[in-house]
């Protein structure tokens, strides 16, 4: 390395943010995920065996999947390759393929290819991907905050191990700010007093996200004036940095699930006012706006039903709308499908019905379909089928339930918005019958 180099990296070392001056390099530094890296947990053990299979980190911002995945590298002793599914192409994942490629033919060096959002990458890019990672030629990593089962190809998901990443806990935030009191190389040569207060404020605050911590805690000492040769750092302090929400919301907190409860009842209670602002806390918290769009389209079928057909199509097309455009301009698709399906008559006849129909299918699976409505090819002796276009209204009497069940009534239209034009047509068919 010449002299020019060496200075460019000190540079580089001096100004890059806290959270990569202080980044672990091995196990027994990373701080949280202990379901994944306490010893004898699963991530632990393949990586003292050496065993690491491709593998998809999942989870929220700021909880260390790009460090774990630089860790393993190091630990096993691997190529680490990294490239961003947001900026590269096709033709840039070919090249570093083969890279990868070349590091085992010529210099016998295995590859670890890290991913970050990979979730990005449309099929054509997933699917180069494909045999690399089945030959082996490289371990493959991706991190994701996107749910990996809705969001990557099945046949290259059936490749890796999915392993969930949570928020940090209040504990682990603590640890990484006495650790960047303790270990920066900046920090460690000024004299820093933060109160216990600052810290509870910064940890409270943070929504589980290492980054954002560290990054308001260095705003915070960076841009506060040494007094006397110390730079004091108090509550108004943090609370003028800070980087994260006012409100503490992750995927997998109680108030998460508190929230799209309350969306739902709101929704379900007609009350579109509540709907739009449960929506807005969700969107601010940094909510999968995809999660949101998927319940919708629930919803559409659930709650609302053939009291409004057109409540389906529109929780659809703002699924595909918030493909299309994305946050931020989609969240005005978000809410046009919420206050439409918030007003829109509401009907449960659908899910009822299917339910009741799914209890008896579980309790008679042997119940015979009646003969004349099989397939003819499966059919013996003559069976007479009526067919309904021969006769008025288009419909004739007879029966289609199995003989158990002939009687049984599954779907009751309601006197709700378009339902109401069900029954009434219903019953009109039936008349003469």
């Amino acid at each position: 390395m010449d002299l020019f180099t060496l200075n460019m990296q000190n540079n580089m070392k001096e100004n890059a943010p806290l959270s990569y001056r202080i980044r672990p390099e091995s196990l027994e530094d990373f701080v949280g995920q202990r379901h994944l890296v306490g010893e004898g947990k699963y991530l632990n053990r393949v990586i003292k065996s050496d065993r690491v299979s491709s593998m998809i980190f999942y989870g929220p911002p700021g909880v260390g999947k790009t460090t774990l995945a630089k860790i393993i590298s190091k630990m096993t002793k691997k190529q680490f390759i990294e490239i961003s599914a947001v900026t590269s192409n096709l033709k840039e994942l070919r090249e570093v393929l083969q890279q990868a490629e070349d590091n085992i033919k010529f210099h016998n060096v295995n590859n670890i290819l890290f991913i970050d959002e990979i979730h990005r990458f449309n099929k054509s890019q997933q699917d180069a991907l494909l045999p690399y990672v089945e030959k082996g030629v490289v371990t493959l990593i991706g991190a994701t905050t996107e749910n990996p089962y809705f969001e990557v190809n099945k046949a290259l998901l059936s490749r890796m191990q999915v392993l969930p990443l949570k928020p940090l806990e209040e504990e682990d935030l603590y640890r990484l700010i006495e650790k960047a009191l303790e270990k920066d190389p900046v920090f460690k040569n000024l004299n820093i007093k933060i109160t216990e207060d600052a810290k509870k404020f910064l940890v409270r605050n943070s929504s589980g996200d290492g980054r954002n911590i560290l990054n308001s805690l260095e705003i915070a000492v960076l841009s506060t004036d040494a007094v006397k040769g110390e730079i004091y750092i108090d509550r108004e302090v943090v609370k003028d940095c800070l980087q994260s929400r006012n409100f503490i919301y992750d995927k997998s907190s109680t108030e998460h699930y508190n929230t799209i409860s309350a969306f739902i009842k709101s929704l379900r209670g007609s009350d579109p006012d509540a709907a739009i602002y449960y929506l807005a806390k969700m969107l601010e918290a940094g909510e999968d706006p995809k999660f949101i769009a998927r319940r919708l389209i629930i919803f559409a079928s659930e709650d609302v039903s053939n009291a409004d057909p057109k409540g389906l199509v529109i929780a659809v097309a703002a699924f595909k709308a918030l493909e299309v455009v994305g946050l931020p301009e989609a969240r005005l698709n978000l809410a046009q499908a919420v206050t439409y399906l918030a007003t829109a008559p509401k009907s449960n006849a659908s899910y009822i019905a299917i339910n009741k129909a799914t209890e008896d299918v579980k309790r008679g699976k042997s119940a015979q379909i009646p003969m004349h409505i099989r397939d003819s090819s499966n059919v013996e002796g003559d069976v007479s089928y009526k067919y309904p276009h021969n006769y008025p209204n288009h419909y004739v009497e007879q029966q289609y339930l199995p003989e158990e069940l002939k009687d049984k009534k599954y779907y009751e239209p309601t006197e709700q918005g378009y339902e109401r034009n069900i029954k009434k047509y219903m019953e009109y068919i039936k008349k003469g019958n």
